[in-house]
């Protein structure tokens, strides 16, 4: 329709002050002035590595709901990166710094939060509903990566990680998300539009949760 405000300007818009809030946490202040501890960047990077069992399943109900071979397509190349490019990084990564995975508590509020949390809104909801959920993820992390990137970071895998995070790939990854809400957006009533704001609202707040639980 003729003059409606495109789906993803109105999330973006209707979530300024959530999305403002992670893009602002802690973690990535520590990050952009180069004093992350070394404790919280393993702790988190156990923490991202457990998720990313939750998020192939999460891609794959998205994959099941999608409308469209194209749809389709798109998210079982986002499932084979996750599944052979994502765990092998993780994998180098506990290997280079000796990290071992089972001595941590995945179990812990925010992080057993963000995992049944986003899977519940993706085994629960629509297409759309998972869209909105990781345009939420996906979205948050490229802002806050793409800017950091221009900062020193001293620690090389910690700089590899932002950079995964602000490359071209992944930006594309977020534009698609963005892409499929504005295309659907435009056929959607004032309340599912809303409701789609409401998803983007509640996966941005538990990912602020899923970083502080990083800090332990």
């Amino acid at each position: 329709m003729p003059g409606v405000e495109p789906l993803s300007d109105q999330i973006l818009r209707e979530n300024r002050e959530v999305l403002d809030r992670m893009v602002g946490h802690r973690f990535v202040r520590d990050i952009k002035a180069d004093r992350l501890p070394k404790a919280v960047f393993e702790r988190y990077l156990v923490y991202e590595a457990s998720f990313v069992d939750t998020a192939i399943d999460i891609f794959a109900l998205a994959t099941a709901k999608a409308g469209t071979i194209s749809q389709k397509r798109r998210l079982i190349s986002v499932l084979d990166a996750l599944a052979n490019e994502q765990v092998a990084y993780f994998e180098r990564t506990f290997e280079a710094l000796g990290i071992e995975s089972g001595r941590f508590d995945l179990d812990v509020p925010g992080v057993r939060a963000f995992r049944h949390g986003m899977l519940e809104i993706a085994r629960d909801g629509t297409f759309l509903d998972i869209v909105a959920a990781m345009f939420a993820a996906e979205w948050m992390y490229w802002t806050w990566c793409s800017a950091a990137a221009a900062c020193p970071i001293s620690d090389p895998f910690l700089k590899q990680w932002v950079d995964l995070h602000a490359d071209e790939g992944f930006a594309a990854q977020a534009l698609w998300l963005r892409q499929q809400l504005d295309e659907a957006g435009e056929g959607l009533s004032a309340a599912e539009r809303a409701r789609l704001s409401a998803v983007f609202d509640r996966a941005q707040r538990l990912e602020i949760d899923f970083h502080e639980a990083a800090y332990g």
